[in-house]
């Protein structure tokens, strides 16, 4: 990869001679020491998320989102039919080795295997999910899928900019903040300015060992708490 100029010796970016479309997600699991992240079967993993999901009593983790709360498990079911089972997004049920049980989803989004740039959102934690191993490997195992499995380039997250913990998140799991788009759109009859944060292919060797060293049961002492924190590996490794 080499840089080109203009006529006027100008940088106009970097050659990609050789760059090839990348392959599309493909729906099989994706599978860790804690967790197992797999395409949406709305049989499969409906009751399970309701359930999950229900014990937010006050509908807190959907104020984000486009879509829900759901006060039955049939609405549930209806919305996942109509719209978790496409390639675009591609949805995703994170599901717990101990439990078996399927805890919050993940998708893959705005998905463009030409220049190799996919986005990971539509993220919902249960209670039961949330600042957990399994959360946090689950975000691992999707970002391996991107840059190890399929050769992307760029790996984005969006999220509204009044939402604090969205933004503290991709921050911890290693994404860059790289601008807010004003008044983006409008959900719930709110406005939405929404803030960037990406990671591309250069980041991934120092995040990689980030999350290998923090995902090391020997992080963890005998009551499960950190030794190391997130953030702090991924600052460390961070090229």
């Amino acid at each position: 990869m080499s840089e080109q100029t203009n006529e006027l010796g100008q940088p106009i970016g970097f050659a990609m001679a050789d760059w090839q479309a990348r392959p599309r997600p493909p729906r099989t699991a994706m599978t860790g020491r804690y967790c197992r992240v797999e395409a949406v079967d709305v049989a499969a993993h409906a009751a399970d998320l309701f359930e999950a999901f229900s014990a937010d009593r006050e509908g807190r983790i959907w104020t984000y989102l486009a879509y829900g709360p759901f006060a039955t498990e049939d609405a549930f079911r209806g919305w996942m039919e109509s719209y978790c089972t496409g390639d675009d997004p591609l949805f995703h049920a994170i599901v717990d080795q101990a439990s078996g049980k399927a805890l919050g989803v993940a998708s893959f989004l705005r998905i463009e295997p030409t220049p190799g740039v996919i986005e990971v959102g539509h993220i919902n934690y249960s209670p039961a999910l949330q600042r957990s191993r399994v959360a946090t490997e689950a975000m691992y195992l999707m970002m391996r899928r991107v840059f190890v499995e399929l050769g992307y380039r760029r790996y984005e997250w969006k999220c509204d900019e009044l939402n604090a913990g969205s933004q503290g998140a991709a921050r911890r799991y290693g994404f860059l903040y790289e601008g807010l788009f004003r008044q983006a759109t409008i959900y719930k009859g709110r406005n939405r300015d929404t803030a960037w944060y990406a990671m591309i292919d250069a980041d991934w060797p120092g995040i990689e060992a980030a999350y290998e060293a923090w995902l090391d049961p020997a992080n963890f002492d005998d009551a499960g708490n950190q030794k190391q924190a997130l953030g702090a590996l991924v600052e460390a490794h961070r090229g």
